[in-house]
């Protein structure tokens, strides 16, 4: 979602302005899953687009913040591993989806009310599943939506 806000993606722009509208003290977090993935894109990415546009993100996050990266979350990591693996056994996420996993468990543990993602295997977690796991651990599940759903569903 990040390469596609330095990319200037105009559905991605949209559901920021929409959330800005809607939501104006809500604080919008990068987490430290997302930063990681974005650091290895910006050296390691398949392709100089992708390279160059985890580049721009970053230093988006850092001139023009419109999301404030969480450089040290406010829970040990082991508990966020705990938690991904935890998606991973119920199969909320394939099990290979290792980092997609962590993402998550670091969006609920930080109170997050909505994970914005462009991710299949994230946006396909079965949300009465989740609410049910995170439930035992007295967690609550953000809402998981696409750029286009929120656009879609509260633009007015």
């Amino acid at each position: 979602m990040l390469l596609d806000l330095a990319d200037g993606v105009e559905g991605v722009l949209d559901a920021l302005a929409v959330i800005e509208q809607r939501l104006p003290d809500a604080e919008r977090l990068a987490p430290p899953s997302v930063l990681d993935e974005l650091a290895y894109l910006a050296e390691s990415g398949q392709t100089e687009r992708v390279r160059a546009s985890a580049g721009k993100a970053f230093k988006q996050l850092r001139f023009r913040p419109r999301f404030r990266p969480v450089l040290e979350a406010p829970f040990a990591p082991e508990r966020a591993e705990e938690l991904a693996e935890m998606f991973r056994v119920r199969q909320l996420l394939p099990g290979e989806e290792v980092h997609d996993a962590l993402i998550l468990a670091e969006t609920v543990l930080l109170g997050c009310g909505v994970l914005l993602t462009s991710d299949r295997h994230l946006r396909e977690v079965d949300h009465e599943q989740l609410t049910w796991a995170l439930g035992a651990h007295n967690l609550a599940p953000p809402v998981i939506a696409t750029p286009r759903e929120i656009v879609r569903k509260f633009f007015r």
